[in-house]
C-alpha cells in the first residue's frame, strides 16, 4: 500500500522541520496568551510544556502509522478498514483539514480589517489571497516546501523585537509560581494545543519527503516541533512579564499590542509591517491543509487535485463571506479546535491500535 511518489517531486528530509513548524505557527501566535491565561494564570508556561511533550508523543504514534507498507493518511484508512469505509474516513479528515485553512484564513481577514483596512470588503481579500494560494498550492509541493522555508526564515528576524517589550518586563509578575492545580494547568494546556495543531498534516505529505530512513524524517519533525516549543515559550514568558493577568485576559491581540509600542524614526506604525510580514507565515499553513485536502482527493478517487482545489478555494472564499461578525468567527476557531484535538489525541492514538491489532490478526 505505500505510496510512491517520483524522486523529481520530492524534498530533502531537512525540510520537514520547515514544514512541521511553519504548520504550527499561524494566526493563533497573535492573541494566544489572553485564552491560555484563563486557566493556570502566571504557571500556563508549565501547560506549555506539557502540551510540548504530548504533541511529541503524538509525532511518535504518526510515524507508528504511517511505517510498516502504510505512508499516508489514505493507505492507513484502507488498510484499517477496507476500500470503502477507509475512503469515508478520509473525507472525514479532509473537512477538518479544510476547515483548518478556513479558520486561519478567516482569523488572518479578521486581522487586516481591524487593525489595518477597517474599510475594506472581505470578498476583496479573499479574491486576492484565494489567487494567491491557487498559485502556490498548483506550482506543486516543492514550491510549497519553499514557501514554508521563507516562511520560518524571514519572520525569525521578528523576535529580535522581543527586545522593546523586554524594557518594561516586571517579574512579580510571574509570581507565585506553581501555585495552580493540575485541572487548572490541563485548561491551559488545552489552550495551548491549538497552537500546535498542523503537525498532523504530515500524514498526507510522507512521501513527498526523501529519505533513506524514517528515523531521518522523524528527527526533523521532532526538531521543528520542539522549535515550535521554544517560539511559543519566549513569546509567553515575554507577554507574562510586559501585562498583568488581568490585562491580558482582556487584551484581544497581545501580540500586536507589544509590537505597537516599536517606534523607529523613519516608521512609525510598525504593526503595519509586522501584519503584513505574517502573511508569509500564513500562507504556509493554509496552503499546506489545502494541499493535503487535494492529495486525500486524489488518492482516494483519482480526481486532478487542480479541479479539487478550484472547488475547495471556492468553498472557502464563500464561507469566509459568511462569517462577518466576531462570535461566529469565534465559534468558527473553537469548533475547528475541538475536532482538531479530538482528530490528533483521540481519532489518530485509536487508529494506531486499530492498525496494530490488525497487523497481529493477518501475521495469526
Amino acid at each position: 500500500m505505500n505510496v510512491k511518489v517520483e524522486k523529481q517531486f520530492q524534498v530533502s528530509a531537512f525540510f520537514t522541520f520547515f514544514l512541521i513548524h511553519s504548520s504550527q505557527t499561524g494566526i493563533g501566535i497573535l492573541n494566544f496568551q489572553s485564552q491560555v491565561i484563563k486557566g493556570a494564570e502566571q504557571d500556563a508556561w508549565i501547560s506549555l510544556i506539557i502540551t510540548g511533550v504530548t504533541t511529541q508523543i503524538i509525532l511518535y504514534i504518526i510515524f507508528k502509522l504511517l511505517g510498516g507498507g502504510t505512508n499516508d493518511l489514505v493507505a492507513v484508512h484502507q488498510y484499517c478498514f477496507g476500500k470503502t469505509m477507509g475512503n469515508i474516513l478520509s473525507i472525514l479528515a479532509l473537512v477538518y483539514f479544510w476547515l483548518a485553512s478556513l479558520t486561519v484564513l478567516r482569523a488572518y481577514i479578521e486581522v487586516i480589517q481591524i487593525w489595518v483596512y477597517p474599510t475594506i470588503k472581505t470578498w476583496q481579500l479573499c479574491l486576492v489571497l484565494g489567487l494567491t494560494f491557487y498559485y502556490v498550492i498548483s506550482s506543486g509541493f516543492r514550491t510549497l516546501t519553499g514557501f514554508s522555508f521563507w516562511g520560518v526564515i524571514l519572520p525569525s528576524f521578528l523576535f529580535l523585537l522581543i527586545y522593546f517589550p523586554m524594557k518594561h518586563t516586571n517579574y512579580i509578575y510571574l509570581l507565585p509560581a506553581f501555585s495552580h492545580s493540575l485541572s487548572e494547568l490541563f485548561v491551559s494546556s488545552k489552550a495551548y494545543t491549538l497552537l500546535f495543531l498542523g503537525f498532523e498534516w504530515i500524514l498526507m505529505y510522507y512521501p513527498f519527503i526523501r529519505s533513506s530512513n524514517n528515523k531521518d524524517i522523524s528527527k526533523w519533525a521532532y526538531l521543528g516541533n520542539i522549535y515550535t516549543f521554544i517560539v511559543y515559550l519566549i513569546i509567553t514568558l515575554i507577554s507574562f512579564l510586559y501585562f498583568n493577568q488581568e490585562v491580558l485576559k482582556h487584551l484581544p491581540w497581545p501580540t500586536l499590542m507589544m509590537v505597537k509600542i516599536v517606534k523607529f524614526s523613519f516608521l512609525e506604525r510598525f504593526e503595519y509591517i509586522f501584519i503584513f510580514i505574517w502573511l508569509l507565515v500564513v500562507i504556509s499553513p493554509i496552503c499546506i491543509s489545502l494541499w493535503a485536502c487535494t492529495r486525500i482527493v486524489k488518492r482516494a478517487f483519482s480526481i486532478p487535485p487542480k479541479a479539487t482545489l478550484i472547488l475547495l478555494l471556492i468553498a472557502e472564499m464563500i464561507a469566509c463571506i459568511c462569517f462577518k461578525e466576531f462570535k461566529s468567527i469565534d465559534h468558527l476557531f473553537n469548533f475547528t479546535a475541538n475536532v482538531g484535538i479530538g482528530f490528533v489525541y483521540v481519532y489518530l492514538p485509536l487508529l494506531l491500535i486499530i492498525k496494530l491489532i490488525k497487523n497481529n490478526f493477518i501475521k495469526a
